[in-house]
């Protein structure tokens, strides 16, 4: 494909993902440059010319907000420079977790981003794995929602003729019923409290574990609370072999402590967010750019990319 047919761009947020995709694709990665003032302030200036052109801008917006506010820079900079239109492909779509008023004097952040960066300029976004699905309706611009099933389920279809498949609470529900009927597997349900933020307490497993080999799925795993908590209660309850399929590895704080200390035998999760994999044996990632390299494709082409985020609805 010749490079001047769009641009895809690189945030820093996770630039060897972003080479990954453009490899997939075939093409060469778009010139920016970005800076920073001596007191942090942002710069960026395209390095070629995007007047009229697609551009594609690739950012992940995990913690630090810098990330974030670089995605916006960079999207303010491509409108700017007259280009044809702006999609901002954002593998993890961060602050996604306040997704409604639950409390009292509480900011909704999922709409705040989708404001932000629909503001910016963005004509589009791509994404995967929202933390709930409806954040897409706090866009005011079309949205292609894409699951990472489709890269775990090939490596999952063989790990036990006995499993059962492990939703970490009510919410994930759909999305386990969804695995666990394209595994051939029974459905778990762990009925957790949350009495505040990184914090987890199981209250009681809803299903049968006992002799079972497990699976926790869940879009992304940040301190592994959740993840040590449910490890526990499922070996309590006489689970075999536990195993998680977890898209978003923000592993912040005591993270890899707990998944190397928890009775986990493999952790498997996608490359959307840049990580240190030396710290854990346990850990196995599964590369998310050839998906991404096709909803590219396929929206530059203007053609469906529904069989890209369609899922088994169970």
């Amino acid at each position: 494909m010749p490079d001047n047919d769009f641009l895809v761009f690189a945030g820093s947020s996770n630039v060897s993902f972003v080479n990954k995709i453009v490899e997939t694709i075939g093409i060469s990665l778009g010139s920016v440059e970005i800076k920073r003032f001596c007191d942090g302030e942002i710069w960026v200036k395209y390095g070629e010319n995007i007047r009229g052109r697609e551009v594609f801008i690739v950012q992940s917006t995990n913690p630090p907000a810098e990330n974030l506010l670089e995605l916006l820079i960079m999207i303010d900079a491509a409108k700017r420079a007259s280009s044809k239109s702006i999609t901002a492909v954002i593998p993890y779509f961060g602050y996604a977790r306040q997704d409604r008023k639950d409390q009292p004097r509480v900011s909704i952040t999922a709409k705040l981003m989708a404001n932000l960066i629909t503001m910016a300029g963005a004509d589009r976004v791509i994404t995967m794995d929202l933390h709930a699905a409806q954040i897409q309706g706090f866009f005011d611009i079309p949205v292609d929602h894409l699951y990472g099933s489709s890269i775990f389920l090939d490596h999952l279809s063989n790990l036990s003729d006995n499993l059962a498949v492990i939703s970490p609470d009510v919410g994930g529900i759909k999305i386990a019923r969804a695995y666990a009927k394209m595994l051939h597997a029974g459905l778990v349900v762990i009925d957790k409290r949350r009495p505040k933020q990184n914090l987890v307490e199981v209250m009681h497993i809803i299903g049968e574990v006992k002799g079972k080999d497990v699976l926790l799925v869940d879009d992304l795993i940040d301190t592994a609370g959740t993840f040590l908590s449910a490890a526990q209660a499922l070996k309590a309850e006489g689970a075999n072999k536990i195993y998680g399929a977890v898209t978003h590895p923000l592993l912040s704080g005591p993270a890899f402590e707990r998944v190397n200390s928890a009775e986990i035998d493999k952790l498997f999760v996608t490359d959307t967010i840049n990580f240190d994999l030396s710290h854990s044996e346990k850990i196995k990632i599964l590369t998310a750019a050839p998906l991404f390299a096709e909803a590219i494709l396929r929206t530059f082409n203007n053609e469906s990319i529904s069989s890209l985020f369609n899922i088994d609805k169970g």
